[in-house]
């Protein structure tokens, strides 16, 4: 660890509020494609875990769902220091761990599934409208919990992510490109969401 590094580190232990506890990150198919991008994922949930998060979630965003496959082997290869739980588009069961990797499915997709299954539900007499709220949306979502901090590189543009759960995150963007990503890039993000006041919509 650089000098540098080893400076953001110690401000971020110094601080007075908590780091993220749920971090994203939201990638492309095409950074993927870069040389090192895996390993770069591999070092970003080291740093993730180390610097307080509990929980993280990666999204890649993809155009081309033929590569879903491809990206899905390589993504369940990456050395993470959690266990590590994928999904895919058209997958429903919930991805409870505490690293959760998301390809493709987007949050249109995620969220008129999760209607859907509460209208089979109301329709079978399972569940009366009136019952239907926020919980039992969150219920059926494949990623169910908020993150607190969302990081995108490359862009100030988000895709179609955690539509859902990202209404009250904290976005961080940086013009920093995923295979140039390195361990002060993610403590300057955690120092800005540490010094952010934040207010959950209000």
């Amino acid at each position: 660890m650089g000098l540098y590094d080893r400076y953001l580190a110690l401000r971020h232990r110094l601080h007075d509020a908590d780091p993220p506890a749920h971090v994203a990150v939201v990638i492309t198919e095409r950074d993927l494609l870069e040389q090192g991008a895996y390993g770069t994922l591999a070092e970003f949930l080291g740093w993730a875990f180390e610097y307080g998060a509990e929980r993280v979630t990666v999204s890649v965003s993809v155009l081309d769902e033929a590569v879903v496959p491809t990206l899905s082997r390589e993504l369940r290869n990456v050395e993470s220091p959690r266990p590590v739980a994928v999904r895919e588009p058209g997958d429903t069961e919930r991805a409870d761990a505490p690293v959760r990797v998301n390809i493709g499915l987007g949050g249109k997709r995620e969220f008129a599934a999760a209607v859907r299954r509460i209208a089979e539900s109301v329709e079978s007499g399972e569940l009366s409208p009136d019952e239907v709220d926020a919980g039992e949306i969150e219920e059926r979502l494949v990623f169910d919990d908020e993150p607190d901090l969302l990081i995108k590189t490359g862009a100030e543009r988000l895709s179609d992510f955690l539509i859902w759960q990202s209404v009250y995150s904290e976005l961080y963007f940086t013009d920093v490109n995923w295979r140039d990503f390195r361990r002060r890039d993610y403590l300057r993000a955690v120092l800005d969401y540490q010094n952010r006041q934040r207010r959950f919509g209000r």
